[in-house]
């Protein structure tokens, strides 16, 4: 498996991380023999030993920033913790998004317990109805959205859109079966459409201003062909 490099210093690296791979394995994992994790293709491709900054999903792919040592995570994860970081997520959601909408709804923490304020931007960038029917619909809608995370609480993306009624396609937690089932048989896509696209930030220790790409992956790319929506990285 290639690794895909964004953005190198001496301080940290930021890679494409690809879909549905975990960045590292919890302790005690029982999986760590048996699937590669981002942090050891990272070491594996580079010899680096990194320290993640931030967390995606197993199943979301795109930036993920690593510290270089120890003694830098603390710095780069000011830039998350005090908003000081811009975060943009693409995603494919059902039915026709709002142009515009701020999504203001606390999400469960870790524990499952204690509901954390969230805060999320939404912009649709492009929509299609597809001549297949889903049930109880004899047509299928669908909106290509950015996503601007202003707080990083666990799964909050996936949760703000199931609940303005947009769940994400291939969420297999929150979303809607029936059409991620539809994505499967009539595409082939298998796939959380969800993807960390882009990142900028002032460098904490340089202060240069840092904006960062990540490609999409060969899904979203069918996807943007079939659909005949323009790439928004491009």
């Amino acid at each position: 498996m290639e690794l895909d490099i964004i953005f190198e210093d001496e301080y940290c690296i930021c890679v494409n991380k690809p879909n549905d791979m975990l960045v590292h394995h919890a302790k005690m994992s029982r999986s760590v023999k048996q699937e590669l994790s981002l942090l050891q293709l990272i070491t594996e491709k580079t010899s680096l030993k990194v320290y993640p900054v931030h967390r995606l999903d197993r199943r979301t792919s795109g930036i993920v920033l690593l510290a270089k040592e120890t003694k830098f995570v603390s710095k780069f994860q000011e830039l998350f913790t005090e908003n000081r970081i811009q975060k943009t997520y693409f995603g494919v959601v059902r039915g026709f998004a709002p142009d515009e909408k701020i999504i203001d709804s606390p999400v469960k923490g870790r524990d499952s317990t204690v509901y954390k304020e969230a805060y999320t931007t939404l912009k649709t960038l492009a929509t299609i109805t597809l001549d297949i029917p889903v049930k109880p619909y004899d047509t299928s809608r669908y909106s290509l959205v950015a996503l601007f995370p202003r707080t990083g609480r666990m799964h909050q993306l996936r949760v703000h859109m199931t609940k303005i009624s947009h769940p994400l396609i291939g969420d297999g937690k929150y979303g809607d079966k029936n059409h991620d089932d539809m994505f499967i048989e009539n595409f082939g896509w298998n796939y959380l459409f969800l993807h960390a696209g882009k990142l900028s930030f002032i460098h904490p220790f340089t202060e240069n201003e840092i904006e960062l790409n990540a490609s999409f992956t060969d899904d979203w790319n069918s996807l943007f062909k079939q659909f005949s929506w323009k790439n928004p990285l491009q």
